[in-house]
């Protein structure tokens, strides 16, 4: 069964508040990415401004559940909106559940990002339901199909 977590999205300050937490909750980044880490895609950069906010961090506060986070990339015309920064991560377990709850939940909806391949090894896409909700589904392959 899929597990469900909570992702927040900041303004320039995730590495702060992620640092805070963890002096909080304890315990260890399961990862910690920048945006200058990510790789580009059709030709564009990391701006200079943007490239040490935080792409993406997960740190595991229990066995089932971790706060996961990002900083928001306004660059490429994301803009956090604060009351509509968060999100509920859903972490499938198999690439057919991620489908399946993708398509179930999204239907009525606004996609973000279909599902689809993502550079760091997942399955993964993001959606608004019709309830105003934003999700986000992802398969880590590497644990296998």
């Amino acid at each position: 069964m899929a597990t469900v977590n909570t992702y927040i999205t900041y303004n320039g300050n995730c590495e702060e508040a992620f640092l805070f937490y963890k002096s909080v909750f304890g315990g260890e980044f399961s990862y910690f990415g920048r945006f200058k880490d990510m790789p580009m895609q059709e030709g564009k950069t990391c701006p200079p401004g943007d490239a040490e906010k935080i792409m993406h961090v997960s740190l595991p506060i229990s066995k089932e559940t971790a706060i996961m986070g990002s900083d928001s990339f306004e660059s490429f015309g994301a803009k956090t909106v604060y009351g509509n920064n968060f999100s509920l991560s859903i972490e499938a377990e198999s690439k057919e559940e991620a489908d399946k709850l993708y398509n179930a939940l999204s239907a009525g909806g606004k996609v973000g990002m279909p599902m689809e391949d993502a550079f760091w090894g997942g399955y993964f896409g993001t959606f608004t339901d019709k309830f105003g909700v934003n999700w986000m589904v992802n398969f880590e392959k590497n644990q296998g199909e």
